[in-house]
Parts: structure tokens; C-alpha cells; sequence
């Protein structure tokens, strides 16, 4: 009988207990809820969720905020795309026109071998590091070649070769972490008015001849280029500038200013179009190379 007794008086505390707190839990949901916009949360739907930061907010939660009060343009989720900047503007009830995709790209192409004067860098393997270091390589304006890049791309769109970061234009959404961590600014985001895009693939500021000590293809500033198309290129310093406004995939004078360029540093990057394929169709690849599995053993001369 006591034992029915106990378990009737733990059963009946325990329904009390389960009453009061859920009349606490009912009046803290009451006090303490935080109104939500609905437009917040229908622009945060709309969003890819990347919170890459690329649109210059912590994340897609505060890009969703600024956008429903209007501080902030609709245009700037670059992992979005397109479809997200519609998506936006529906829920906002604006009109906006198709948006260029901003992608990014190296002022630099020179490999390790290409670079001259270099000294082995034993500090910590970081670019930001190196680029506190004098002497690490001639070009004080090149390619480090350590890959903080390479380490701050999400996507994996960017790899490291031959010392040089080469980005994949298939993975790369244009969230500009890569331009972020580039301690010497080499990385820009271009709207890339076509798949394939002309790039001056070079930064250095100093002149002809302190190039070429430092480097076998870097831009000597001759200028034979702004000659072509003075409304498209101009010069920045020592080293011309493409103005991606006046920009015509179609124009002649990109494939002047290819041929005209004596060092080369105006270069395609993107993806090859038909024509580019078709024009290297008939190009015989080389033979693959077999590995020859031969130790040092096979040679040996064994006596005895």
C-alpha cells in the first residue's frame, strides 16, 4: 500500500512539474520572441547560404537584413548568380536587367622558372609572410607562389602550378575570398562578358629594363598597346589597363593587341570557345609517358 502510495504522489509531482514549466516555457516564448520580418526571411531563402562574405556582409543573414531595409543592392551574391539576383527582386518588387557574372583573375603569369633572382624562402609558407620579406624573389610585385589563395577558396577553384595560382573557371563563383587574402593585390573580379576573357597578366610598375632583371615575360610598359584601342586600354603607372565598360568580345582590336603585345602579358582566361577548340583540333598530342618500374637493383653487378 505505501509503495502504490509513492508512486502516486511521484506521478502527481511530476505532472506539476511538467505544468509549471510549461507555463514558464509558454510566458518566456511570449516575453522574449524576436519579431521576424517576413521579407528577411523571404529574402534569406532566396540565398544560396554560402555566407562567403563576398557581398561585403558577415554573412547571408545580414546581406539578408540590409537588402528587406533597402541598404543594400540586390546584385551582390556573386555564388547566386543570375537567378538568385531575380529571385531578390521579386521579393523586393524591382526590375533589374540580366547581371554579368564577376569572376576573378591574376595580374601575374610568371612560373617559378620564369622568375629571376629568387632565393629559398625557409619562413613561414604563407604569402602574407613571404610579402613581409625582402629578397624572397626580384618581382616585388609577382605571384608569392605559397597558395593563401589556393587555402581561402571554398570551391576549390584555385590550384597552385609551377608556383603560380591557376584558377578553374568551372568551380569559381566569384565570392573574391581569393582577392581578399592576396597580400599583393594581384587578384581582381572582372565581369566576364563572355566565357573566354582578354587579361593583362602582369603588375609590374617598374621599368623595361628592371623588368627583364627580374623577370623572362613580364610587361616592359612600351605602350604599343594603347596605341590600338586608346578607349579600351590605358596605362596605370608602367602597366596597361583594360576597361572592361568598353569591352567587346567580338572586337578586332583584342586580337590586335594579343598579336601586338611583345611580351605576351595580354592572355585568354576562361573557357575555350568552339572556335579555340576547332583551331587546335588537328594538333597531335604527345605521347604518354609510361613509367619505367626499374629499381637501382635491376643494374646492379653482383659479384661473388
Amino acid at each position: 500500500m505505501l509503495t502504490v502510495v509513492t508512486l502516486i504522489l511521484a506521478a502527481g509531482v511530476l505532472a506539476l512539474l511538467a505544468v509549471a514549466m510549461a507555463y514558464v516555457l509558454g510566458w518566456a516564448n511570449r516575453k522574449f520572441r524576436v519579431e521576424v520580418d517576413p521579407k528577411v526571411a523571404a529574402v534569406a531563402a532566396a540565398l544560396p547560404g554560402a555566407n562567403c562574405g563576398g557581398c561585403g556582409f558577415v554573412g547571408c543573414s545580414e546581406y539578408a537584413e540590409a537588402v528587406a531595409r533597402g541598404d543594400a543592392e540586390v546584385t551582390l551574391c556573386a555564388p547566386g548568380g543570375n537567378s538568385t539576383v531575380q529571385a531578390l527582386a521579386r521579393t523586393m518588387g524591382i526590375e533589374v536587367g540580366e547581371t554579368l557574372p564577376y569572376r576573378a583573375v591574376v595580374h601575374c603569369s610568371a612560373y617559378e622558372d620564369d622568375r629571376l633572382q629568387r632565393t629559398d624562402y625557409r619562413g613561414e609558407p604563407t604569402c602574407a609572410a613571404a610579402n613581409l620579406i625582402g629578397g624572397v624573389q626580384g618581382c616585388t610585385y609577382g605571384c608569392l607562389g605559397l597558395g593563401d589563395c589556393m587555402r581561402a577558396c571554398d570551391y576549390g577553384a584555385i590550384r597552385m602550378v609551377r608556383g603560380l595560382c591557376a584558377i578553374d573557371y568551372d568551380r569559381c563563383v566569384g565570392c573574391k575570398a581569393c582577392a581578399r587574402v592576396c597580400p599583393r593585390n594581384l587578384i581582381t573580379m572582372i565581369p566576364f562578358k563572355s566565357d573566354r576573357m582578354v587579361v593583362v597578366a602582369c603588375s609590374n610598375q617598374d621599368t623595361g629594363n628592371d623588368v627583364k632583371a627580374v623577370c623572362t615575360v613580364g610587361c616592359i610598359g612600351c605602350k604599343a598597346c594603347t596605341r590600338i584601342d586608346p578607349d579600351l586600354i590605358s596605362m596605370e603607372g608602367a602597366v596597361p589597363s583594360l576597361d572592361y565598360d568598353h569591352y567587346d568580345p567580338e572586337s578586332d582590336a583584342l586580337e590586335r593587341v594579343l598579336e601586338k603585345c611583345p611580351r605576351k602579358r595580354f592572355i585568354h582566361v576562361g573557357k575555350p570557345t568552339e572556335k579555340d577548340l576547332a583551331a587546335v583540333a588537328d594538333e597531335k598530342l604527345p605521347d604518354a609517358v609510361k613509367g619505367d618500374f626499374k629499381t637501382t637493383v635491376d643494374d646492379t653487378e653482383w659479384w661473388g
